[in-house]
């Protein structure tokens, strides 16, 4: 890992600034062609929507680590996205002038930034993918098991292990949107896993008791973790 230069560390810790967003806030698109976010805790929904008929996808669910707005960032235009939190997030923001001058002045920043931004391209490659040749199933199976909160890290009892994979605070509606489909048809496919005992759900908490049974309606093995 390429370590950043005292400088530019102590420069960025001068430009950078902690912000505090509640769960419903308005994200106005003046604030990200001005500034560019970070987030350091909670979870945001990047989505299209038609303004014609109100339909719209998720095309990314933003953790811990993200930033807000790559396209932005890059081309300095406006993007015509719409972001929602799914609950209180805390970031860390700079002026994004600032964000593209370090970029193109410190190759070592570069050279770190690159590789997210490769990541976030092969993600958004896959999720295309998915839509255009995997049906309703196999795209939701990917999504939850994308979504875990732990992954394949427990070590205890066996017949305990699916407490350890949950997918929280997620609605239907918004399974709907990240998968592509209608809230009823995504209720349908968790009520037949439910009566399967793959899962357990309450409101917006999945927990998984057949792991396999998911891979296997993903088309994944272990290989892809």
């Amino acid at each position: 890992m390429l370590l950043l230069k005292e400088s530019l560390v102590k420069e960025m810790a001068t430009y950078f600034k902690m912000e505090t967003w509640d769960k419903d806030s308005y994200i106005n698109q003046d604030t990200l062609m001005n500034k560019f976010h970070i987030l350091i805790q909670g979870r945001i929904e990047m989505m299209r929507i038609n303004p014609d008929n109100g339909r719209s996808v998720t095309l990314d669910l933003l953790q811990p680590g993200d930033g807000l707005d790559i396209i932005t960032l890059l081309d300095e235009k406006p993007h015509e996205m719409f972001f929602s939190p799914v609950e209180e997030l805390r970031l860390i923001s700079v002026p994004i002038k600032k964000m593209r001058e370090w970029i193109w002045q410190y190759p070592e920043l570069n050279k770190q930034f690159m590789p997210y931004i490769a990541k976030k391209l092969r993600a958004q490659e896959d999720k295309t993918t998915d839509f255009a040749l995997h049906d309703t199933v196999t795209r939701l199976s990917r999504i939850l098991l994308t979504n875990l909160n732990q992954k394949f890290d427990y070590k205890g009892k066996q017949q305990n292990e699916h407490r350890q994979h949950l997918v929280s605070g997620l609605s239907d509606e918004m399974l709907a949107r990240m998968v592509g489909s209608v809230r009823q048809v995504i209720n349908q496919h968790l009520q037949h896993w439910k009566q399967d005992g793959v899962i357990n759900k309450t409101r917006n908490m999945i927990r998984i008791n057949d792991l396999q049974a998911l891979f296997d309606d993903a088309g994944y093995t272990l290989s892809h973790y």
